[in-house]
């Protein structure tokens, strides 16, 4: 294991996926196998992290190691506890990702849902090769439960479950084919750096985690060795996970270490809210192994190695930053941090949404999807939205009332922005999914679009042509009362018509059914009651009557288009060339 640069550390693996796929359950499930091994070598819990030692991957997947000929030489797997959108927050820009695999958590049935694709273009972005994991294969009707091996679950199925298998399998291969990726089911991979692997598991039934966890052993040590060389001694490298007060600690920050080791006493340097933070280092934690004597939570440790999660306690981290990067103590170190900071926060000129989140990575993350769709961001920062945020945005909201807007992730909302927020009619979008908060954003701009041209619409003369139905004049004039049929489309109390460009008096009252109604739709045949006009003198039965619109009403008829038919918008050409021509004449 050892080389020239160094030695071979763990491979850090996220799990991302859609919100209801079984991200959890899967992470859950890697634990519960590896729980389950009682004797020394079992499973590590680590701060913000699951670290599975190499002697249980071979011990839960050893048939199989032998059949793959795979020769594992890696210390483990270590897993960000991090489920979901979150573990976007220890994805990094600079040198690709801290995490080094993603899992792919996919509901067999549903395949590639939006979120998942939301996923996928992270990946893509990062740059962070991935394995899917085709959940909930266990519900495919007619399936033989067997916990364990998704090999020898295989071999127990009939022969149309293995088909309908293959027919989800497939389904997802298309998809995604569709997203740029050659994807294959794991025993039928024939190169592994070309094809991504498609693990059926039911994180629920325990059945498919060896594959999952040989697959991620063997794929990290076959095609990442380089960079899971780390140093031993030197330049520690790191993410911060979180910033947590701990009762007789104070302010402390659990970190992802992912490179070199860190030592009681040693100096680093972390981004804070304010600048840049120097600390010497007072304690390095770990979670206390379960059944050990004693109420701390923690037990101290003189130095960590990478690859691992450490909860450091040193003084002045109040203000730390989650999602900074952590070195050791350097000026050249506390550039870089600084530069990488103000890369991720923005403070523009922009007409759009302030953005707070708990970490920089998830703040990365949101600002880089709101770029997608074409949002360019005002601010973004970390930290709880304060009073600040809502004044900022109100002038936005006075130029654009969609992009004067606040997205909270993860993070929560002062009360004095609430109350604030409340009086400015300033709108916070608040959640702990990112694409949650997106969701909701966008539900929210088309039920108000809906309204608003709603309202535009109960105001504005809209386009209607009717005809004078025979035989079926009430009244000849004062006002005049006849019956018609609507054409196209809708005819509105209170209107003038017109007939071939001339106006002959105004709509005072529609009946239908002896029932006195604001508007009649196409296809209605109602009386109505038409001021100013006399029969047989403006018009006559069997007539064609149009909707008379002012020209100023025409320009904003064309900014909501999208309400009328195809007919309507033809029946608004013909009326905007009769009134033309009358102007003319």
């Amino acid at each position: 294991m050892d080389s020239a640069n160094g030695v071979i550390r763990k491979p850090i693996i996220t799990v991302l996926g859609h919100v209801d796929a079984g991200k959890t359950k899967i992470l859950d499930a890697v634990r519960g196998t590896t729980v389950a091994e009682k004797e020394a070598g079992g499973i590590t819990q680590h701060i913000g992290a699951t670290e599975v030692p190499i002697k249980l991957i071979e011990k839960t997947a050893g048939p199989l190691i032998q059949k793959y000929k795979f020769d594992l030489k890696i210390p483990g797997l270590l897993f960000i506890d991090t489920p979901g959108h979150e573990a976007f927050t220890t994805l990094r820009k600079r040198g690709g990702s801290i995490a080094d695999l993603a899992v792919l958590v996919v509901d067999i049935h549903k395949g590639l849902q939006e979120q998942t694709l939301e996923a996928i273009e992270i990946l893509k972005t990062y740059k962070c090769p991935f394995i899917v994991v085709a959940n909930k294969a266990d519900t495919i009707r007619g399936w033989i439960a067997k916990e364990g091996s998704i090999t020898d679950s295989l071999a127990l199925q009939r022969s149309d479950v293995l088909e309908l298998l293959d027919t989800k399998i497939y389904s997802l291969v298309g998809q995604l084919h569709a997203q740029g990726y050659t994807s294959e089911r794991f025993d039928r991979v024939k190169d592994f750096t070309k094809e991504v692997t498609i693990i059926p598991t039911s994180a629920k039934g325990r059945i498919g985690v060896p594959e999952l966890l040989m697959f991620l052993a063997a794929l990290s040590q076959k095609y990442l060795e380089k960079k899971l060389q780390v140093h031993e001694k030197g330049t520690a490298k790191g993410t911060v996970l979180e910033v947590k007060e701990e009762k007789g600690l104070g302010k402390t920050i659990d970190v992802i270490l992912y490179d070199g080791m860190l030592s009681v006493g040693e100096e680093i340097v972390v981004g804070g809210k304010n600048g840049i933070i120097r600390a010497k280092i007072r304690a390095l934690l770990e979670p206390k192994p379960v059944g050990e004597i004693g109420n701390e939570k923690f037990r101290n440790v003189k130095e960590v190695h990478a690859a691992a999660g450490v909860k450091i306690s040193a003084p002045g981290l109040d203000d730390a930053l989650a999602g900074s990067p952590v070195r050791h103590y350097s000026a050249q170190a506390g550039e870089e941090i600084s530069e990488e900071i103000h890369r991720i926060k923005v403070d523009s000129d922009a007409i759009g949404p302030i953005v707070r989140s708990n970490t920089l990575g998830s703040l990365e993350a949101i600002v880089k999807l709101l770029n997608d769709r074409g949002i360019k961001v005002h601010k973004a920062d970390v930290g709880e939205v304060p009073r600040k945020d809502v004044l900022e945005a109100e002038p936005i909201a006075q130029k654009d009332r969609f992009k004067g807007v606040i997205m909270a992730f993860h993070t929560k909302v002062s009360e004095a922005a609430l109350a604030e927020a409340q009086n400015r009619n300033v709108k916070i979008f608040q959640s702990d999914v990112v694409y949650r908060i997106l969701e909701d954003y966008e539900n929210w701009m088309a039920v108000e679009k809906d309204a608003e041209k709603k309202s535009k619409l109960s105001m504005l003369v809209l386009p209607a042509k009717i005809t004078v139905l025979a035989n079926h004049t009430f009244r000849h004039s004062k006002p005049a009362i006849v019956g018609v049929r609507v054409l196209e489309g809708k005819l509105r109390k209170g209107i003038e018509l017109m007939i071939k460009g001339k106006i002959i008096g105004k709509v005072r009252a529609i009946q239908n059914e002896g029932k006195e109604v604001e508007e009649a739709s196409k296809g209605m045949e109602v009386a109505v009651s038409i001021e100013g006009a006399v029969v047989e003198r403006d018009f006559n039965e069997k007539d064609e009557l149009y909707s008379y619109i002012p020209e100023k009403q025409f320009i904003q008829l064309e900014t909501i288009m999208d309400s009328f038919s195809e007919e309507e918008m033809e029946l608004m050409k013909e009326i905007r060339k009769m009134e033309f021509n009358r102007a003319q004449a």
